[in-house]
């Protein structure tokens, strides 16, 4: 029930959008009864409740969803499942006693400061955005500065515009669909200017929400600086060279009025600090066994606070795998830990989970550095995969049998994307 908190459970699940509701259902699934969802917010569903766009649950429920409706869809399931849901409430803290149990410390608008004792908890706070700070843009400091999600929220829950011409910073997927949106409502977008060569965004959103509506997409430009007293009036854009510098002698102005900034998100993870569990440098999220668990046992990590995904149906999947090993710990099931360590080779960002266990199969997700076609994705000496062409943009998944790791007598694998040979082909 919405609303309702007891003093033990078996997980807690800090977060309460799409991958803290998977969460909890994939615990419930494996036979927890007592689960508990905290969310700061005044209900659950995440950033799913602002994203009215469609193109939600193609991959789950292999229909075409609003962010909304994707959302109302799991909250039924967790309201079914007898889930507790605590709204408007924030995790200060979580100790951990000498026998493994959890004790997380949280500060409800509705219950006060409590304590809730658990024995296994699902880290699933999401991400926040980057923002002008973040990239340090020069100039003045006037409004009309703000994220793309920011101004998302101001436009399809509070029905407010934030301006009436508009250039956005960043070609990530908010700031795409921003720029549709606010096309839509009548806005001027002057332009999309992404500092790299290629655009941060699904290549469907470059699509349907830029090429489809005519909006300029600049690539290898950034914003050099902003003018404008109390309100933006301009800003000035250069292209820039291989080292990324803004080539100031090929600079232009835009007039705005609003300055979007969609320059990337950053993983959730003050309260995983806090806690002492170690973080990957690329990810910036916990580092994690093949289980889903963090350094710290019975601490499990899932969706955008692990690592930024593309899409909310590969965050649900996640999640609810993290859930069902969370709930096994809380029932006492110990897997054997992991014996071999994944380590990111040529062309490849990051992988995750960050170490392997021969017992199951597992899901690699992981993005490569560059832009490859046609290439192949080599794992150690076990498997070669390969793909038509790769994207920074778009995460890349694959599935490792275990009986090749099986046959794997090492402690370290390494993953390398690697251009195709010569006589090789795609299937």
């Amino acid at each position: 029930m919405l609303g309702r908190v007891e003093k033990k459970y078996g997980v807690v699940v800090v977060g309460g959008g799409p991958a803290g509701m998977g969460a909890a259902l994939g615990a419930r699934d494996c036979g927890e009864e007592k689960v508990l969802i905290l969310d700061r917010e005044p209900e659950a569903g995440g950033i799913l409740l602002q994203c009215i766009h469609s193109g939600f649950g193609m991959h789950y429920f292999r229909e075409e969803l609003t962010g909304p409706e994707y959302a109302e869809r799991f909250l039924q399931k967790v309201i079914d499942h007898d889930i507790d849901v605590l709204p408007g409430s924030y995790v200060s803290g979580v100790a951990v006693d000498s026998g493994g149990s959890k004790k997380v410390r949280i500060m409800s608008e509705s219950h006060g400061l409590i304590t809730v004792e658990t024995k296994s908890v699902v880290l699933a706070m999401g991400c926040r955005e980057r923002t002008r700070g973040a990239v340090r843009i020069p100039g003045t400091r006037p409004s009309g500065i703000l994220t793309a999600g920011l101004a998302q929220k101001f436009v399809n829950l509070k029905g407010y515009l934030p301006g009436k011409r508009i250039a956005i910073l960043g070609s990530g997927d908010i700031g795409l669909i921003m720029a549709r949106r606010l096309t839509l409502e009548g806005c001027r977008v002057e332009g999309v200017f992404e500092l790299m060569p290629y655009s941060n965004g699904l290549t469907r959103n470059v699509v349907q929400c830029l090429e489809d509506f005519d909006i300029p997409l600049h690539l290898s430009t950034t914003v050099a600086y902003v003018h404008g007293r109390d309100r933006i009036e301009k800003i000035t854009v250069a292209p820039v060279n291989p080292d990324l510098k803004p080539d100031m002698s090929r600079a232009w102005d835009v007039p705005c009025d609003t300055l979007l900034i969609s320059v990337g998100l950053i993983p959730e993870n003050e309260l995983t600090q806090n806690l002492g569990i170690g973080l990957d440098v690329v990810t910036g999220g916990p580092l994690v066994s093949s289980t889903l668990e963090t350094s710290m046992p019975g601490m499990f990590a899932c969706g955008n606070v692990l690592h930024v995904h593309d899409l909310v149906d590969y965050v649900t999947r996640e999640a609810m795998l993290a859930g069902r090993f969370a709930g096994e710990w809380s029932k006492g099931v110990r897997r054997p830990k992991d014996n071999i360590r994944l380590v990111p080779g040529d062309n490849v960002r990051y992988c995750v989970p960050h170490t392997l266990s021969p017992e199951r199969e597992h899901t690699i997700h992981l993005r490569c550095k560059a832009a490859m076609k046609p290439c192949k994705i080599r794992v150690g000496s076990l498997m070669e995969k390969k793909l038509r062409f790769v994207f920074p943009a778009e995460m890349i998944m694959f599935k490792i049998k275990p009986d090749l790791l099986d046959k794997f007598h090492g402690d370290t694998l390494r993953i390398d994307i690697l251009p195709l040979e010569k006589g090789e082909r795609v299937d």
